[in-house]
């Protein structure tokens, strides 16, 4: 079993950055942020493997910044210029199976998540 702790959200003005940080209770081949808006599906927003290589969601590219570190137990998502849009629960996420995913269900490890809320 892998333990997911998530941290870092807040409320920010539109414009304005924000970090989140997941801390891993041990090794993981990937670690990935999700995030959930009322209403809507959970969805992928960035991910990064344990030789970090990384992957975007096409709404966050240029914007959100994602990296791993702390002997790669640990993984960081650096938010720019925030939109209204970007508001929603985020969870972070780790699976231990190799090959490239964005998907859902191949994440296994999740997070208890934590509330980013951007005002326009």
């Amino acid at each position: 079993q892998v333990q997911l702790v998530d941290s870092g959200g807040g409320s920010v003005q539109a414009g304005g950055s924000l970090r989140l940080s997941c801390a891993a209770s041990s090794w993981t081949y990937s670690m990935a942020w999700f995030r959930q808006a009322p209403g809507k599906e959970r969805e992928f927003v960035a991910d990064i493997t344990w030789n970090a290589i990384t992957s975007y969601a096409d709404s966050v590219k240029g914007r959100f910044s994602i990296s791993r570190g702390g002997a790669k137990n640990t993984v960081t998502l650096q938010m720019n210029r925030l939109r209204a849009e970007d508001t929603a629960v985020y969870y972070c996420a780790a699976r231990r199976s190799s090959g490239p995913s964005t998907s859902l269900p191949d994440y296994g490890y999740w997070g208890q998540g934590t509330q980013v809320t951007v005002s326009s």
